[in-house]
């Protein structure tokens, strides 16, 4: 922080006048001065003097100067301001034009040395005699908080203000908390400061005392010293006279002699810092500090009465031109609207540093961060909050459309702030941001009896709304709605919500009842009105008001033209706006409506009813009048209620509330109070909520017998009546009886009568007026009760006459059993249908009639509809029909079913279908199967299963009882009726289950149904797909549908006939669309060009412009020879490249040998010289002469130059030589003439035109042995040929070897013409070695040849590497010679590596090559085409090679391609493949099914190979079968992972490979069969399995073993002795295996032993302990086969028949590819499989 100084407030005097205590408001308006005179001056924040009032003394007698003022403060609200004097008295003045001395505090008994008002009613004061008092302003008392016995020199307190702190004489400083705040940190004596401590400060994190001895001391919470800083030997530092901390705590100021020093809390470096001091010259002693609340300024007062002000500020900065942030600390930051020039103080009361300042939500709403919470406040309101809030990168959103409280989310969740708590309201996991999925309402409208009242409304999903009580923190209700919630709002009370749909419904929901209610459809806005209730939406052209939202039902509708934008309320009037075009109608709402809603919400019932009272009724009134009567009575306001009753046109209630009235209103006027709370007046109220209970509980209260007893007579309630009055002991109890008797004799209630008679004891009175009211039940009832009425047999006669004629024989059968008369008794239980007593009393008495009962039950409960129940009785009457035809009735199948099976067939026949019938409906058609079989209806069993489209079943059963042909008929007959009603699918499945596609696919074509025909061509043909699809788009395209034929082209990829049909049809934007997508880089390109043809001239050129290709068409237009259409687009478009297309043009004519055209072209191209080498090209040299002399003289000479050219072919060296010098080309002639030999003329040019060269081309022609040449044929013409030979010899090479070789070859022309055989012989042994050596092998060659020296010649073409010609003149010449040719060409390919050529010599020396090179795709592609003992012996070499590289699995694939041989010297190759695939990790899934079943095909190939070859039967022939048997079970096993219902097939194939462990990884097999057992839950052998894992892992670590425990393996085929593995084939899971294993084995209930099976031997055994039989095992699962058995063709082959079929149902169900793969091998294997009802297909 720095101190940056404004202005002078006060100004100093010339001598001393110390400014004894300044002091700053809270709300930082006010600053007061405290001068020597005794003088408050008062400022406003401006710094501008507003007024000054006189301090007085405790006792004017003593004079106004004997006193100074030490302490000043101000109250927390700024109205009132402490003055402590020495004179022992403290005066609080109230702010204002009087200055009025509100009180004083009570003189002391010592002078008040410093003084602070840290709290409301709260001032603390330090005494010279050393204590610290508290004076409370509102009692005018004091009191001592603590005493020392040293003089207080200073006080201060903490920044919440709930702790103080005092300086004392002796250095002391005291600690006091009023609240620690939770800090918990140690009251009392903190520390000893070495000199009594005048400048004291208590920051945030540390207490800065300083002194006379001009060392600032900071201590830390417990009074140890954190920091020092000395300035004692500073000669121009003072004494520290006060200190001051910032209102943030952040930074400190101490004053001394004419500086101020500032101290800045680090809170990175926890460490105060030394800021630059301010130094002011004459400013002397600084004697008073006092900072504003804000922090933004500091004042400081000095010994000469002056008074700086300066700002405080780390830094300030402008935010969007509107605000000004002034940082005044870490933690505080000032902000100022520049408009208005409101200010807002942000702070963060935890002393974070505050990061980052924004101004958001309409420039209304501050936020801010620090490293640990956030801040966020309301500028128009001043409220601020600080919640704690971990940083999450800057992610959140705010939505600040509510007023009371910010939405935040972050990661999914919503926070709720509300401003002005520094606590979170509330979090919510929620992935909708949109603010109309969230409602949030905060005390909106205060209710009656609810503090706080706090709701949010939000979605938890899209269809489910929660509604959370913030306040508690809880769930008050969840809504599930069918369908996609895109609104939502709670009303101002929080106790509805509306929410709207995407089928734009709305609904109303009550939180109280749960209740949710659909209100309006086709709501297009929708909205509450504020300050209300009431709800407006809009429906269509309606515009729909709910004045009382308790009644939706009640809605108010009226008609609108336009769409409703917005509600506007104010002024006394609620309006609807509503736009109709371009103008906005506003519909006025019935503002005394919705004031009745107000009033009731507010409680204002007397304003409620004064606005009922102004309408008329209507059905709404009505429900206002219900809905405040309600109301009026719960808040016991009777009069009202009595009003609302009235105007309801309830009389009853109406009178009796008057009457009710009448009552209270006596009490009130007679006792005063309110009459409400009359005994009578409360139970009037109960009575009229009918709760007559609580109303007599009222009147017994008040002993009030005989109301509470007239209440009941009058509401004729006697029993109640007659209750109380027994309760009570009443007199009149007695009489009440009598009159309660009589009353129900008058009443005619003779029931009634005749209980009464029975409750008394009188029986016979009872049964007497029982009988007169026509119940003789009753009086029955009352007769088997009492023994005595019993024995009067009239009376029971007459009884059960009354029963009988009233039809009650089952209470008449009870009455006649029980006088013993049983055959009167089950008459009587017949005729009432009361059958079980019935059978219970024929049991005893006539065991004969029981059958006859049983049926007749039967039928009754049959004639019931009780079906059900009627079954067990006919089943005991033997009625077997009637009880199927029950149970059939009752719909009890599965009890139909078994009686159906105890039945003969001829009887059950006819009832199967009908239960057939119901399992069918069912869509449990096995079982419907099952019963038409029984019922011996095939046929509905077809149809049943037809009819639910279940074709193969249908078709699986028509086989077993029909022809196939006839099946055949009647589905494709079926088929075709299907297709007629329209049902292609279910012909399909007809068609494809006779194996008739073709039919479906015809049919599917029929009806144009494309799709459906494409995709049966590629399940049933693939083959034909293409060619279908191209058939397709040509016949859509003929019909016009285009775009379904672009799709057949394109699936065809045929996209050419795509784009010329577009063309065709002139679309030529969907032809450059295909072209684009499916043509590659060129095509689109140019089918534009085409299009742009087809529109030629301005369109072209707009159309390749828009797709940017016009210079590409140009060129294209100019490549496929339209030069006039590459003409028209440059002249309109591109001028430029009009040039290019004339050249192009040009080029083109003269490749038509249209040569005058093309002149005129390439002139018009500007390229003449095009033209001119055009004609030289033709050798038409006038014309060439012509051009160039016209167009291009520059060419002029090249065109002589060439012509010359053509005369020097033709040897005529004249004409040549005339042109060159015409071309002004001497040069060129005499170089002509030098290649000619032609020495002299070339001299004589040189000499004529060129004499400067003269004398170097007379060097040149003397040292090129020209002379010598010369000189031989001078002997030649001479005829001396010998000479002519030695001077053509003696030429040697001097750069031209043509010349060399011509001179030699010329001599050993003439010495074979001319000289003798030997010399000839000598010359061409001469000069052939010579030619050789200039590389002319082919002349020195023919010169060997023509002198027979064949091995020369051969030796030549050798070196010349001309290898052909070697041979032919070997194999024509000298046959002996060939092999001297071969051996070179081998040796000559070899060196030079070219073995593709080798092979065609020697192809096991190229192999060779080839493996040297490691080439070993070539060298196995070579040695394939060689013969088959070749081929496997370079497929050993690459298997070894591969093996030795870790490439098992490629070595394998090699053997897979080209079989296994049975050679003894690969059996160590097979059996490391083998290893190698079984040791290595990741082979036990599904997806290494290929890898095995690879092993398998190679290893059965081997074993196939062995039985043809000597090696048949041999140990290692049995070791290979051994290990085919092993990779099939692998093989197996992984197929079986892929089918879930084959898992525990894997589980028993991992088991049975433990019997191979000699030949596998002990390890790995324990742990892969472990693993699999636990997981199909046989734990038993997974606990032994994987504990044998451990031992072996522990085993191979030590390297032995000799430790294993085998006992539990006895008796089992699973081997002991097996190789020690050389390392953990299973490194990782170990220690989980072992945690399980140690859980296992505390597990008391688990049988740790191998499961046993019939043989009393270990189930998967093959060996049998106790006999020594071997049993086979399945070629499935590998487990001993005992029953059941299926045998193969092969010897020693046979499966389990359940687990056979068990893997077949498998296939067929889930189709998979690999276990078919694995029945295709066994069918190989075993020869065949034993049913033919599989297809591969």
């Amino acid at each position: 922080m720095q101190l940056k100084h404004l202005r002078t407030l006060l100004s100093p005097q010339d001598g001393a006048a110390k400014v004894t205590c300044m002091a700053w408001s809270q709300n930082n308006a006010k600053f007061a001065v405290c001068t020597v005179d005794r003088v408050v001056l008062l400022y406003d924040e401006h710094g501008e003097r507003r007024d000054k009032f006189s301090t007085k003394p405790a006792d004017m007698k003593y004079g106004r100067k004997s006193y100074m003022v030490k302490g000043m403060a101000f109250s927390p609200d700024s109205t009132k301001i402490a003055i402590g004097q020495t004179d022992n008295i403290i005066y609080v003045y109230k702010i204002g034009e009087d200055w009025v001395i509100l009180f004083m505090i009570s003189l002391f008994q010592s002078a008040i040395t410093c003084l602070q008002w840290p709290a409301e009613h709260i001032i603390v004061f330090g005494l010279a005699e050393g204590k610290v008092r508290l004076a409370n302003t509102k009692t005018n008392k004091s009191s001592t908080i603590y005493g020392t016995d040293s003089y207080v020199v200073s006080l201060t307190t903490n920044c919440s203000g709930k702790g103080i702190l005092s300086g004392h004489a002796d250095g002391t400083i005291v600690r006091y908390f009023f609240d620690d705040e939770g800090s918990g940190e140690s009251q009392g004596k903190l520390v000893s400061h070495p000199c009594p401590p005048y400048a004291l400060a208590w920051a945030t994190n540390s207490i800065v005392a300083a002194g006379c001895d001009r060392r600032i001391v900071a201590y830390g919470k417990e009074g140890h010293v954190l920091q020092t800083f000395d300035y004692s030997r500073d000669p121009q530092e003072r004494e520290f006279t006060t200190a001051a901390a910032s209102p943030g705590g952040q930074s400190v100021v101490l004053g001394s002699y004419d500086r101020l020093r500032v101290l800045n809390w680090s809170p990175r470096r926890s460490i105060w810092e030394e800021a630059k001091p301010k130094e002011i010259a004459n400013l002397y002693t600084v004697t008073a500090l006092a900072w504003k609340r804000d922090g933004s300024r500091l004042c400081a007062g000095t010994l000469c009465g002056g008074v700086e002000q300066f700002d405080c500020c780390l830094r300030r900065s402008i935010y969007k031109n509107k605000f000004e942030l002034t940082y005044v600390g870490p933690s505080q930051v000032i902000v100022k609207n520049l408009s208005s020039g409101t200010r807002v103080v942000l702070k963060s009361h935890y002393g974070y540093e505050v990061e980052e300042v924004k101004i958001l939500g309409k420039e209304r709403y501050l936020v801010a961060h620090t490293s640990d919470t956030l801040l966020l406040g309301d500028l128009n309101t001043n409220r601020l909050s600080e919640v704690a809030w971990q940083g999450s990168g800057g992610n959140e959103k705010y939505f600040f459309e509510n007023e009371n409280v910010c939405m935040i989310f972050n990661a999914g969740e919503l926070t709720l702030v509300e401003y002005g708590s520094n606590d979170t309201l509330g979090s919510v996991r929620t992935e909708f941001m949109n603010p109309h999925l969230i409602s949030v309402r905060i005390n909106e409208r205060r209710q009656r009896g609810m503090e706080d009242n706090k709701k949010l409304a939000y979605l938890v999903d899209i269809k489910t709304i929660a509604i959370v009580d913030l306040v508690g923190g809880y769930n008050i209700g969840t809504i599930s709605h069918e369908s996609r919630v895109d609104w939502l709002e709670l009303n101002e009370t929080g106790h509805k919500l509306l929410f709207r749909d995407r089928k734009l419904r709305l609904h109303l929901y009550d939180i109280e009842s749960c209740s949710k209610t659909m209100i309006l459809n086709f709501c297009s806005y929708v909205q509450w009105v504020p300050g209300s209730d009431v709800l407006v939406a809009q429906n269509r052209n309606s515009l729909c008001v709910w004045y009382n939202i308790e009644a939706p039902e009640r809605v108010t509708m009226s008609s609108i033209r336009g769409d409703v934008v917005g509600l506007e309320r104010g002024g006394g009037k609620t309006e609807v706006m509503v736009t109709e075009g371009v103008t906005t109608v506003a519909y006025t709402l019935d503002e005394g409506l919705i004031e009745f809603g107000t009033a009731i919400d507010d409680g204002n019932y007397t304003r409620a009813t004064a606005f009922l009272e102004t309408l008329e009724m209507t059905p709404e009134t009505e429900a206002m009048w219900k809905t405040l009567s309600k109301l009026a009575l719960e808040a016991r306001q009777l009069h009202i209620a009595e009003r609302c009753f009235s105007a309801l046109g309830h009389v009853a209630k109406a009178r009796f509330l008057h009457e009710t009235n009448e009552i209270a209103d006596q009490v009130s006027r007679e006792y005063g109070g309110e009459g409400t709370d009359f005994y009578q007046v409360r139970a009037r109220l109960a009575m009229l909520e009918k709760n007559y209970k609580l109303a007599e509980v009222i009147f017994l209260e008040q002993n009030a017998v005989e109301e509470a007893m007239d209440m009941y007579q009058e509401l004729h309630r006697w029993d109640e009546c007659i209750a109380v009055a027994q309760a009570k002991g009443h007199p009149a109890l007695e009489k009440l009886r009598r009159d309660y008797y009589q009353w129900l004799m008058d009443t005619q209630q003779e029931e009634r009568a005749g209980e009464l008679q029975e409750s008394q004891g009188d029986g016979l009175a009872a049964i007497s007026l029982y009988l007169k009211a026509g119940l003789p039940a009753k009086a029955a009832r009352l007769v088997l009760a009492r023994e005595e009425l019993l024995a009067n047999t009239e009376l029971v006669e007459h009884i059960t006459a009354a029963l009988i004629k009233g039809e009650l024989y089952e209470r008449a059968g009870d009455l006649f059993e029980k006088i013993r008369n049983p055959q009167r008794a089950l008459e009587c239980y017949c005729k009432g249908n009361a059958f079980m007593k019935a059978v219970e009393l024929a049991r005893l008495a006539f065991p004969v009639e029981v059958v006859k009962l049983e049926e007749a039950w039967g039928d009754h409960l049959v004639q019931q509809r009780q079906l059900d129940a009627a079954i067990n009785h006919y089943i005991e009457a033997r009625c077997s029909i009637k009880a199927i035809e029950a149970a059939l009735g009752a719909r009890q199948w599965k009890k139909a079913i078994y009686i159906l099976d105890l039945q003969d067939q001829n009887t059950a026949s006819k009832y199967y279908p009908l239960v057939a019938q119901h399992y069918a409906s069912l869509q449990e058609y096995e079982i419907a199967e099952t019963l038409y079989m029984k019922g011996e209806r095939t046929k509905d069993a077809i149809d049943m299963y037809t009819q639910a489209g279940r074709w193969e079943q249908a078709h699986k059963l028509a086989m077993k009882c029909m022809r196939p042909e006839d099946v055949s008929v009647v589905y494709l007959t079926q088929a075709q009726e299907m297709e007629k009603q329209g049902k292609y699918r279910e012909a399909e499945r007809l068609y494809v289950t006779v194996e008739e596609p073709d039919l479906a696919i015809t049919m599917f074509k029929k009806h144009k149904l494309y799709d459906d025909m494409i995709r049966l061509v590629g399940k049933h043909h693939p083959d034909l797909l293409s060619d279908t699809h191209l058939h397709l788009g040509k016949e859509l395209e003929a019909e016009g549908r285009l775009q379904e034929a672009e799709y057949h082209y394109l699936e065809a990829q045929e996209w050419k006939a795509t784009v010329n049909m577009y063309r065709s049809n002139g679309l030529w934007e969907e032809a450059y669309r295909v072209a684009k997508a499916h043509g590659g880089a060129n095509a689109h390109k140019h089918v534009a060009y085409l299009w742009a043809k087809s529109l030629g001239g301005e369109s072209a050129v707009r159309l390749l412009n828009k797709l940017g290709l016009l210079e590409a068409a140009i060129d294209h237009a100019a490549d496929n020879c339209s030069f006039e259409f590459a003409f028209e687009l440059s002249r309109l478009a591109l001028k430029h490249k009009t040039p290019e297309i004339h050249l192009r043009y040009a080029m083109y004519l003269e490749d038509e040998g249209k040569f005058e055209e093309a002149e005129a072209e390439f002139i018009r191209a500007g390229k003449p010289k095009e033209a001119v080498l055009m004609f030289v090209h033709n050798q038409d040299w006038e014309a060439a002469q012509r051009v160039a002399e016209a167009h291009d003289p520059d060419s002029v000479a090249e065109v002589l130059v060439g012509q010359a050219r053509g005369a020097l072919e033709e040897k005529d060296f004249q004409k040549a030589e005339g042109l060159l010098l015409r071309a002004q080309r001497p040069g060129l002639a005499l170089n002509y003439y030098k290649e000619a030999g032609l020495w002299s003329d070339a001299l004589r040019i040189c000499k004529d035109y060129m004499p400067g060269q003269l004398e170097a081309l007379q060097e040149e022609y003397e040292a090129g042995g020209w002379v010598t040449m010369d000189q031989a044929r001078q002997w030649e013409q001479a005829g001396e040929y010998s000479r002519a030979v030695d001077c053509y010899l003696k030429v040697r090479d001097s750069g031209s070897s043509s010349l060399v070789e011509k001179c030699w070859m010329k001599a050993a022309e003439l010495a074979m013409k001319f000289l003798p055989p030997q010399r000839s012989l000598e010359v061409v042994r001469a000069v052939g070695p010579q030619l050789i050596g200039i590389g002319k092998h082919n002349a020195a060659a023919e010169l060997y040849l023509n002198l027979d020296l064949v091995k020369e010649a051969i030796d030549a073409f050798i070196e010349g590497e001309e290898w052909n010609k070697a041979k032919r003149v070997a194999k024509e010449l000298d046959p002996r010679y060939e092999d001297y040719v071969d051996q070179h060409y081998k040796e000559f390919l070899k060196n030079q590596g070219k073995v593709d050529s080798l092979v065609g010599v020697d192809v096991v020396a190229a192999l060779d090559l080839y493996v040297e090179q490691g080439q070993w795709d070539k060298c196995i592609e070579t040695a394939t085409k060689q013969n088959y003992k070749i081929l496997h012996k370079y497929v050993a070499l690459y298997a070894t090679h591969l093996i030795r590289e870790g490439g098992y699995g490629q070595a394998l694939a090699l053997y897979v391609q080209h079989g296994a041989p049975a050679n003894p010297q690969n059996f160590n190759i097979y059996k490391r493949i083998f290893m190698d695939m079984v040791s290595s990790p990741g082979t036990n899934s599904a997806e290494a099914y290929h890898n095995w079943a690879d092993l398998r095909d190679v290893l059965f190939n081997l074993c196939e190979n062995l039985v043809r070859s000597s090696e048949a039967n041999s140990p290692a022939h049995e070791e290979f079968e051994t290990m085919l048997l092993i990779a099939h079970y692998y093989a197996t096993r992984s197929a079986a992972q892929s089918v879930k219902q084959l898992e525990t097939v894997a589980a028993r194939l991992s088991v049975s490979l433990l019997r191979h462990t000699q030949l596998l990884p002990a390890d790995k097999a324990f742990y892969e069969a472990g693993i699999a057992a636990k997981a199909v839950g046989w734990e038993n052998m997974a606990f032994i399995f994987l504990n044998r894992f451990l031992d072996l892992t522990d085993a191979i670590e030590e390297g032995t073993l000799d430790a294993l425990d085998h006992s539990d393996f006895q008796d089992t085929d699973i081997p002991f002795e097996v190789p020690l593995p050389a390392k953990q084939h299973v490194p990782v899971r170990r220690e989980e295996v072992r945690d399980w294993v140690l859980t296992v084995s505390m597990d008391q209930r688990l049988e740790q032993v191998l499961p046993r099976d019939e043989r009393g031997a270990y189930e998967a055994s093959l060996v049998a302990a106790s006999t020594g039989v071997r049993a086979l095992p399945c070629l499935i699962t590998g487990y001993p086969i005992l029953r059941n058995k299926i045998e193969f063709k092969r010897p020693g082959k046979a499966a389990n028949k359940d687990n056979w079929n068990k893997f077949l149902m498998a296939i067929k169900t889930s189709h998979s590819p690999v276990c078919q793969d694995v029945l295709k091998f066994i069918s190989q294997w075993c020869g065949g499989l034993p049913s033919t009802s599989f297809s591969f297909q």
